[in-house]
């Protein structure tokens, strides 16, 4: 009979001990899995990068909801536990108990802060997860001004990434020096001029006395009186081990949860890992150790012999143009010895430690291509004594006359750790490789390699290069993906001036390394073909999202949902009781109101999809897209017809819009709004078009969001008629279409190009705006049907298979 495995927490480390369970035996338990934030495995090491724009929240899933389906794990995201009943084996949660045979708590850590004055004011936040990161986000397009407590690697980070959405950014840390458990003076200062070179204020030897502020905090004061001004605090002084239920459950706890070396607990069936554990007597708070309990946890949950064993750890600072290195024991001990290397005009700092023959610590500031090499003589304790007079130029000039940076790559041993984060040595890279992993997206996925951090990513490609040879080519950052190095301006701009209409001509005539793209290439270069030659391309269909071929959401559970087209917000009883009769007829657990005013049916069986979307076309609805990257929604006010504020008919002018634009295909989800006077019930300077309603007309903006970033439209134009709404938001759309980077929702391509360049495109060249505006007409003309009614004809029951193309990311 299978067992039952609980998981308390859906971190990195927890995620990690499922792969290496499931890769090893995916039957020997039927797994459920806990966790407070309404989602599973996302990379934190990445959420810098998130801040800071370089990348999305949906680059850094590590799990999405068919991976959990796929593994058959039952998962209760968005769910406290409240306690774990050790008598009764049972797990608490907020909806009800779980029964285990076999117990994971892999609760991690949670936030230190300081316990001053003000320190619960809104506006004052910790930095652990995604919520923190969106705040900061939200803050960060509002500009103002921004202290960071904490001075260590995290918030580093912060203030790095706020100082990049715009903020002006003060980090106020206690101590001498930034980073000073990794950093010794010479390489803290040189950081600290780095950071303020990007407009970052430093404040060292600095102690918070109190935080102010009424109803938001406005400032930090120090301790001799100096007060900072701030919209925004993050407190990043630190984390203590989230240990609240093990202590409520009487397991052993000390600083963290006591485990032995298979991660056992006080009680010989709960497990636990990660931040949350104490072994022998330490504690881990960076994530190489903690894939190497994942490893553990497997193997004692399959009855394997496995013991921990902590192993040395090194720190890599994320901030752009900030490359920093550190390892080992670099204190100032008696027996110690120092090599120094300095180069003031190129920003390098080198400084090693030896005691003896023997390497013992390393901080590199500047130039850290040589970290791994230096790291591994740590670890391995090697004797330098033949070496010592180059030790500090690095692997290149061991041996002889300096080698160039590929030949030293190839001159390391293999067994030199190449990914800290993964364990992963250059050997077993080379192993890899040997078995057919020809690219980096390769090597991640056999090896996790350059799949945590990403700052070994430029040694992981010098193995490839060092082992293929003329094989392997490096692609560009700004590629499109692995199968080539053009950026998608490049690709749309070919395909235009090639005229190339079809999949395999782009493939063929632009140089594509794969015959037939991958994952990631087909549905941009589907969209971009789609929308530059509408008369001419077939849209394939197995190029899409798997929510645009199902026509629907798929959701966690792997069931989907269904939202019907109601115009403009608007609906009748009879479509309230259609929508009824199919929440009653296919057994729909959820029905909601959504915030683009519709109603959406949640939990709909993949089966029941060809039914229920008939029932719903017979009474007069047609699909409203909430799946697809086009039109969503039109929101309304009432407007003048109801309002004693309405200046005009919101709601009659929504529908028009709709009823004009709906099933256009777009880069990204489109939203829009009319709101009928300028107190602006419908959110329209929120949207991504937004027209809000005054005496004189109507007031268009464009370019806004309310997502994960939160941006005010900008002022496209004022317009007198309901037909130059109309047509400026139809010219505007098919600019978007015709030009943005697929996936870039309008705000983002705005940005890039320039509102006024879309005015004189849409506004001020009249000709043009006819134009773009009969070529959307075409467009509609040939892609506009309802899917739904598509579907229902055909009565089609197959669908493409859920794994052929990765699930579209919630959002």
């Amino acid at each position: 009979m299978t067992q039952k495995l609980v998981v308390i927490g859906a971190g990195m480390a927890s995620g990690r001990a499922l792969e290496h369970l499931f890769e090893t035996d995916p039957a020997a338990y039927d797994v459920t899995l806990f966790n407070a934030e309404p989602r599973g495995n996302y990379n934190r090491i990445m959420l810098s990068p998130v801040l800071s724009g370089d990348k999305t929240y949906e680059e850094i899933v590590t799990h999405d909801a068919d991976w959990y389906e796929g593994n058959d794990v039952t998962c209760r995201f968005g769910e406290h536990v409240t306690a774990i009943d050790r008598d009764r084996k049972v797990v608490v949660g907020q909806n009800g108990e779980v029964p285990y045979d076999k117990l994971l708590i892999a609760t991690g850590s949670a936030p230190f802060i300081i316990p001053v004055p003000g320190k619960d004011l809104p506006g004052v936040i910790a930095y652990r997860d995604l919520e923190d990161t969106n705040t900061m986000i939200a803050a960060g397009a509002k500009g103002g001004r921004a202290v960071v407590i904490g001075g260590g690697l995290l918030g580093l980070e912060a203030a790095a990434g706020l100082a990049a959405r715009g903020m002006d950014v003060t980090v106020v840390h206690l101590m001498g020096h930034l980073m000073e458990r990794q950093l010794d003076d010479a390489a803290g200062y040189l950081l600290r001029r780095a950071l303020e070179d990007k407009g970052i204020t430093v404040r060292c030897k600095a102690s918070t006395a109190a935080i102010v502020g009424e109803d938001h905090v406005e400032g930090v004061l120090l301790q001799d009186d100096e007060l900072i001004p701030a919209d925004l605090v993050v407190m990043a002084v630190g984390i203590r081990p989230e240990t609240r239920l093990a202590t409520d459950a009487a397991l052993e706890v000390e600083r963290g949860i006591t485990v032995d070396d298979q991660l056992v607990t006080s009680d010989p069936d709960v497990l636990a890992m990660g931040e949350c554990v104490e072994h022998r007597g330490q504690l881990f708070g960076l994530v190489a150790p903690l894939y190497d309990q994942a490893k553990i946890v497997a193997k004692t949950l399959l009855g394997e012999a496995a013991e921990f064993v902590p192993r040395e750890v090194s720190t890599k600072l994320k901030v752009t143009g900030c490359d920093l290195f550190s390892a080992g024991d670099f204190a100032e001990a008696d027996g110690h010895e120092d090599i120094v290397f300095r180069d003031p005009a190129r920003g390098v700092y080198k400084r090693l430690v030896l005691e003896g023959n023997t390497l013992v610590g390393a901080v590199m500031y500047g130039d850290t291509a040589d970290s791994g090499w230096f790291f591994g003589l740590i670890k391995d304790a090697t004797d330098i004594s033949e070496m010592r007079d180059t030790l500090i130029f690095g692997p290149s000039f061991q041996g002889g006359a300096p080698l160039d940076p590929m030949a030293a790559v190839a001159a390391l041993p293999d067994d030199v750790e190449i990914c800290g984060c993964n364990g992963v040595s250059k050997g077993d890279i080379m192993a890899a490789i040997a078995a057919g992993a020809g690219d980096l997206g390769a090597i991640r996925a056999t090896t996790k390699a350059s799949a945590s951090c990403g700052t070994c990513t430029g040694l992981v490609e010098q193995v490839l290069g060092a082992t293929l040879g003329d094989d392997f080519v490096i692609p560009a950052a700004a590629g499109i993906c692995g199968c080539t190095d053009l950026t998608h301006e490049d690709v749309r701009r070919l395909i235009k001036s090639k005229e190339l209409k079809t999949q395999p001509a782009v493939w063929q005539e632009l140089g594509w390394s794969t015959p037939d793209g991958c994952h990631i290439c087909r549905p941009e270069v589907n969209y971009y073909l789609l929308a530059d030659w509408p008369l001419a391309y077939q849209d394939d269909g197995q190029s899409r999202f798997i929510n645009e071929r199902k026509h629907a959401n798929i959701q966690k559970d792997g069931t989907f949902s269904v939202v019907p087209r109601m115009w403009g917000g608007m609906t009748t009883p009879n479509e309230l009781r259609a929508i009824a009769d199919a929440a009653e007829k296919y057994n729909v657990p959820t029905v909601h109101v959504t915030g683009g005013q519709r109603i959406d049916l949640l939990g709909v069986r993949g089966e029941d999809l060809p039914d229920i979307w008939a029932d719903l076309n017979a009474a007069g609805m047609v699909s409203g897209h909430a799946y697809a990257k086009g039109l969503r929604t039109v929101k309304t006010c009432v407007g003048r017809d109801h309002c004693r504020f309405g200046t005009q008919d919101s709601t009659g002018l929504g529908i028009k819009l709709e009823r004009h634009l709906w099933g256009s295909w777009t880069p990204h989800k489109v939203k829009l709004a009319v709101s009928g006077c300028p107190r602006n019930c419908a959110e329209a300077t929120c949207k991504d078009i937004g027209v809000v309603c005054v005496d004189s007309g109507f007031q268009i903006g464009v370019a806004g969001a309310a997502g994960m970033d939160v941006k005010e439209t900008e002022r496209l134009a004022d317009v007198a008629t309901e037909q130059e709404v109309i047509d400026l938001a139809t010219a505007f759309i098919q600019l978007y279409r015709e030009n943005a980077k697929y996936l870039d929702r309008p705000y983002k391509w705005v940005a890039k190009v320039g509102l006024d360049w879309v005015k004189e495109q849409v506004v001020e060249d009249l000709e043009n705006r006819a134009a773009l505006i009969e070529r959307f007409e075409i467009s509609q003309s040939v892609y506009r049907t309802d899917p739904w009614a598509d579907h229902v004809k055909t009565r089609a029951k197959t669908y493409a298979p859920v794994t052929t193309f990765a699930l579209e990311a919630a959002e």
